[in-house]
């Protein structure tokens, strides 16, 4: 464990070099396209860069960042944040062990970070979130659960982040207002054997985010996560987008056949793949199908 620890440990110093150069470069820029600011550290796609950007024109009142759905935290939105930039942090995963190993990690113990292992539901998610400590004022809300996102987002009155980042689902499209229906024990490889229905549509995420005072700014290249600013929040830099301005189709073919294998299909296929399933309006609350 403690030859892995320093393998470990001087990996992520040339990776935090390497997102440090990038950041240096980034500040050059005057793009109004959150994409073009995109570099992957930690991050799953090009989300550390988004994020670097974000806190430079966004006035941050506190380092703090909730992010739920990190696994072990290797590879998350706010971990270059952590180190990087020395933010304050608390973590959830619904697994123990996976929660275990970033408590063993070579850099837990150098920063503000807490992690629970606790799955997520309606019931629990704001009582599990108050034991962050943080103020209301949050900088930075990360959801990504592959599953009951948008009820999670809805639910949550504890916290006034001035960032919201959440995960949507491109095979559902740009403009229906929908998400799969609520499930505390929702499992994305389980409900369907194609891994396509899960989670809820940009213009679900963007019709909660509204309602409590966030606008959408922009997505990643990669078509998977949606990011939001606080509307008295967002300055001359970020401009106010509507979920078709904002949408980007997802190019990934991450669907599986029924014996659980990547069969590669992708575009308008994929849709093809879950037509019919059940899903939720949110606005009206009527079941619907896909």
């Amino acid at each position: 464990m403690r030859l892995l620890n320093s393998l470990d440990a001087r990996l992520d110093a040339l990776q935090l070099n390497c997102g440090r150069l990038f950041v240096a470069q980034n500040k050059n820029l005057e793009e109004p396209n959150l994409q073009a600011y995109e570099f992957k550290v930690f991050s799953q796609w090009g989300e550390d860069g988004i994020i670097q950007r974000l806190i430079q024109i966004v006035p941050i009142q506190n380092q703090t960042f909730i992010e739920f759905g990190v696994e072990d935290f290797s590879e998350s939105n706010c971990r270059f944040l952590l180190l990087n930039n020395n933010w304050q942090g608390f973590v959830v995963d619904g697994s123990p062990k996976k929660v275990g190993r970033l408590r063993n990690s070579h850099y837990f113990w150098k920063y503000q970070l807490e992690a629970q292992a606790e799955f997520l539901d309606t019931h629990n998610i704001n009582a599990v979130l108050a034991q962050s400590g943080f103020h209301e004022d949050l900088g930075i809300l990360s959801i990504d659960v592959d599953g009951i996102d948008y009820y999670l987002l809805k639910e949550i009155y504890a916290f006034r982040p001035r960032i919201l980042i959440c995960e949507y689902n491109a095979v559902f499209g740009p403009s229906r207002k929908i998400s799969v229906p609520y499930d505390p024990l929702f499992a994305r490889s389980e409900r369907h054997f194609s891994h396509l229905y899960f989670g809820a549509s940009l213009a679900a995420l963007n019709f909660v985010a509204e309602q409590k005072g966030m606008a959408l700014v922009g997505t990643n290249q990669a078509g998977v996560n949606a990011f939001f600013v606080r509307n008295d929040l967002l300055g001359k830099s970020l401009r106010k987008l509507s979920p078709e301005e904002a949408f980007t189709d997802s190019m990934a073919r991450e669907s599986r056949d029924a014996n659980g294998s990547l069969n590669f299909i992708g575009g308008n296929e994929r849709q093809e793949l879950i037509r019919g399933l059940p899903v939720i309006n949110v606005e009206s609350g009527v079941l619907e199908k896909f």
